[in-house]
């Protein structure tokens, strides 16, 4: 197995719609403790990691800014992501949103600010997306995107505005594939980036996953993120711990057969460990229901 954090080279790089590029292998920072968030960020970026995804729900973007300050790496060799929260949806209140997200990430510009549930019932995610594209139009978001939009949300938005979302951010893994989905994003230029890629560690225990592991001599989480690569996805898996940090980005010198994509594509069974995107719109009692 590979040791040590890989060469930035290695990391293949995705082209957006923007021109911006996006390493398609990030790391995410979802239900990190804000007060260990510049820590395990830290301990990311000393990994090899140059892409890191946050958001303002989280309420961890200011370890996220301390981690990359402290860095002292180049501005231009990092790709942040930050996202819109529920409660800001709304024209005026995204541009009050995406300040607040710069300041506690002490950075003038993003890389990539997603909005980061359609949320239905609000009926804001249209008026939010012309505020992100005038956002993105001052250069303060080099790109802009959505998260967990289905295809008749991204449907509306590309019926209501001239700028398409260069990203949609999903749930997506072994056990939920988004056949249909990525279609409709290849269709449109849509680059698929997946949250939850492992399943929250679902998947992990799979007889088919773990028999392909074995085979190679890597680790079932090391097969299912290069199985990611394969298909195209953009993947941001998120680990506290600094060996399996290691683990998750040495999946660049090895590749899986025909064969292997094949069995695990047979693996897909609609199974969703988060909400729904029809049904979920950020309101108190969603988060119960869950």
């Amino acid at each position: 197995m590979s040791s040590g954090p890989p060469s930035q080279e290695v990391v293949p790089q995705v082209v957006l719609r923007s021109g911006a590029a996006m390493p398609q292998l990030g790391f995410g920072v979802f239900q990190v403790p804000p007060e260990q968030t510049r820590e395990v960020v830290d301990h990311a970026l000393r990994s090899g990691y140059r892409s890191i995804d946050t958001a303002a729900r989280y309420e961890n973007e200011g370890g996220v800014g301390e981690a990359i300050a402290q860095s002292e790496l180049p501005r231009d060799e990092l790709f942040l992501t930050t996202k819109l929260a529920n409660t800001d949806q709304g024209y005026e209140s995204t541009f009050a949103a995406f300040d607040a997200s710069a300041r506690a990430l002490g950075l003038d510009t993003v890389d990539l600010y997603l909005m980061h549930w359609p949320c239905p019932k609000r009926g804001e995610f249209l008026s939010s997306w012309r505020a992100m594209t005038e956002i993105h139009a001052g250069g303060r978001a080099r790109t802009i995107g959505t998260s967990n939009f289905l295809a008749h949300h991204l449907q509306a938005v590309l019926d209501d505005s001239d700028v398409v979302p260069a990203v949609n951010q999903v749930e997506l893994h072994p056990y939920l594939q988004q056949k249909e989905l990525r279609a409709f994003h290849a269709e449109h230029g849509i680059v698929t980036e997946a949250w939850s890629p492992l399943a929250q560690g679902a998947v992990l225990d799979d007889l088919v996953i773990g028999e392909i592991a074995e085979r190679l001599g890597r680790t079932p989480a090391q097969v299912v993120l290069r199985w990611h690569l394969q298909l195209g996805n953009v993947v941001i898996p998120k680990s506290v711990t600094p060996s399996r940090m290691a683990e998750n980005i040495a999946v660049f010198d090895f590749a899986l057969t025909d064969e292997d994509m094949a069995a695990i594509e047979s693996l897909d069974r609609g199974l969703r460990t988060g909400f729904h995107p029809d049904t979920f719109n950020g309101f108190p009692e969603d988060f119960a229901a869950q």
